[in-house]
């Protein structure tokens, strides 16, 4: 059943809502409210809840794992080699790699990116979906929110953008988060790898992004 204008026009607005707020947690909120992202959690249930998501239409499955993971490579294994080259003609090969060797930083890291895509795909391409009824639509506008919510960071704006832009769009096809975390944090870690650290200062955005310093 389509839906009307107006219900649409929610779905906009709750999206976009909801992204300020994580704009507003990124820059100011977290350092003055300590417990503040606890609003996210109770923002996505009562999201999940009220328009009747489950766990197949958010993504949380694992029976198409095997053909959604196919799908992710054809754009995401590119990535991953043209990220090796570029490390190796930036140095990389001279910084030191223990976040890649430790276990706990990896899988630490993948589940902060399944977090991120609970949050893209699961809600915001979710709901941008329903608002636009157009998958091109709804990545180009998950993917932009996405790369703006990672600035002042050179590096990370353009990358999240375009890699927000293709994983909403894989999303909308095949409904799996599972894939799509697990090379968000494949290509992350490669990311902080490949770019030297005065570049992308540790991976941070907001104010964080400024009040880094390289030891």
């Amino acid at each position: 059943m389509r839906l009307n204008a107006d219900s649409r026009l929610l779905n906009l607005a709750e999206v976009m809502a909801f992204c300020a707020l994580v704009g507003a947690f990124i820059w100011q909120l977290q350092s003055t409210y300590k417990h503040s992202w606890l609003i996210f959690p109770a923002w996505l249930i009562a999201s999940f809840l009220f328009h009747k998501d489950t766990p197949k239409t958010l993504g949380w499955r694992a029976d198409n794992f095997w053909s959604a993971t196919k799908q992710s490579a054809v754009f995401f294994v590119p990535c991953v080699l043209a990220l090796c080259i570029i490390g190796v003609f930036l140095g990389g090969l001279s910084r030191p790699t223990e976040h890649l060797l430790i276990p706990q930083r990896f899988f630490g890291y993948m589940s902060f990116c399944l977090l991120q895509q609970v949050g893209l795909n699961s809600y915001a391409t979710n709901r941008l979906l329903t608002a636009t009824d157009s998958p091109i639509r709804a990545s180009l506008i998950s993917g932009a929110i996405f790369g703006a919510l990672h600035w002042p960071n050179p590096v990370l704006i353009p990358i999240t953008w375009f890699g927000g832009t293709v994983m909403s769009w894989l999303f909308a096809r095949e409904r799996n988060i599972l894939s799509l975390a697990f090379f968000q944090g494949l290509l992350g870690t490669l990311i902080w790898w490949a770019f030297p650290v005065a570049w992308h200062h540790g991976m941070r955005v907001g104010p964080g992004f400024y009040s880094f310093h390289q030891q």
